[in-house]
């Protein structure tokens, strides 16, 4: 029988220099569509690792570098994000955000350093056989990205048979993963609510048309379309994001007003329902009202599902790097847009792993990646590819 394929243990040397880098690319984060700069630290950060190639400039500013055995076999992709968030960071760490407004806080910066780790692994040992791709992707945070990538025609070049990728979660144990196949992640979108009257002269309000009764009344009917039904097939959700009406001033009667919403759905073919249901709504109160109405959306997520033989490889990579494997039976209401690498044709799969409860969540101002997770990101991408390619042998 083959034997199954070893990768080395990255050095306590590469721990270290992963963890000052994760720590650099802390301080200079970059929106969506805005990752030029991190894209090229990436780059001169692979070069060392002796990549066959890299592509740059894949779906906006996507890098993707290739490690090829030479030997027929599968391609394998593993995936990190590139972008940040426009969320100020609140946090006291030596390496917060150099950017006002702009910060990592959903740990895009840790997954690069595990994927920039991983490099550093195949640099010492090549597949047996196939190809590895390390993909570091753009626009995660808008549901861009991927689906940018993959329609890019470079990505011909790449196309893989399995794609796999990571999630720090600090609500989940530090040691544990969860992971199953199935359903991974809810299906949303961002909707926005344009309600247009016209302004008027503050000491005379009734000579224009106001939107702030309509929007007053829009606002909680429209979170009520989610159902409140528990995470299931059934699964709807409104969030109200964003409001806003009229200028900052004490002499205009507002004329017009904004709102923004993200919808969630358990799965795709729920969003179509919950669409209609609020554009009704919001066209309904506008007439009401006498008021014009425009609706638009943005940041389109679809649902990610983990194929399952995907998932067995990845599972058995969270077992050997150490992990207590917990089954994730139910997606996470979080939307993420890693679902398009299999949408495009790839087996894949995305695991959670625990960064320990007590922790700031992703997405708050005090959110900070746990650096102990680069060893592990590094095992468990090492152990999943020696997986696939004992299977394929």
């Amino acid at each position: 029988m083959t034997n199954r394929p070893t990768f080395p243990e990255p050095t306590a040397e590469d721990i270290r220099d992963l963890t000052a880098l994760r720590h650099d690319l802390h301080r200079h984060p970059e929106l969506s569509g805005e990752e030029q700069e991190t894209a090229r630290r990436v780059c001169a950060m692979l070069e060392p690792t002796r990549p066959d190639r890299i592509l740059s400039g894949l779906g906006g500013h996507g890098v993707a570098a290739i490690y090829d055995s030479g030997k027929p076999g599968p391609t394998v992709l593993f995936r990190a994000e590139l972008d940040a968030l426009p969320i100020r960071e609140l946090g006291s760490v030596p390496y917060r955000s150099t950017i006002d407004g702009k910060a990592h806080l959903c740990g895009h910066d840790g997954h690069m350093a595990i994927l920039l780790g991983f490099g550093r692994v195949l640099s010492r040992a090549r597949p047996s056989r196939g190809r590895v791709v390390l993909m570091f992707q753009p626009a995660e945070e808008n549901g861009k990205g991927a689906a940018a990538v993959v329609s890019d025609p470079a990505y011909d070049d790449i196309r893989p048979d399995w794609a796999f990728s990571l999630h720090n979660v600090p609500e989940i144990d530090f040691g544990a993963a969860k992971l199953g196949a199935g359903p991974t992640n809810c299906a949303s979108r961002g909707m926005w609510i344009r309600l247009i009257g016209s302004t008027a002269h503050a000491s005379r309000p009734d000579a224009g048309r106001s939107p702030m009764h309509a929007l007053c009344e829009l606002m909680p009917a429209m979170e009520a379309c989610g159902g409140g039904a528990p995470l299931g097939p059934g699964f709807t959700m409104v969030t109200l994001t964003h409001a806003a009406m009229g200028a900052p001033s004490y002499g205009i009667a507002p004329g017009e007003a904004t709102i923004f919403a993200a919808l969630r759905t358990y799965a795709d073919d729920g969003m179509d329902g919950l669409v209609a249901r609020v554009e009704t709504l919001a066209k309904e109160t506008a007439e009401r009202h006498g008021l014009g109405c425009e609706i638009g959306y943005d940041d389109i997520f679809l649902a990610c599902t983990n194929d399952a033989r995907a998932t067995a490889h990845l599972a058995a990579g969270v077992t050997r790097a150490g992990l207590v494997h917990e089954l994730q039976t139910k997606p996470s209401i979080g939307s993420e847009d890693f679902g398009r690498f299999g949408l495009a044709g790839a087996k894949s799969a995305m695991v959670y792993i625990g960064a320990g409860p007590g922790r700031p969540s992703v997405h708050t101002p005090k959110y900070d990646f746990l650096d102990d997770l680069i060893p592990i990101g590094i095992r468990i991408f090492s152990e999943t590819l020696s997986d696939v390619l004992h299977a394929s042998r």
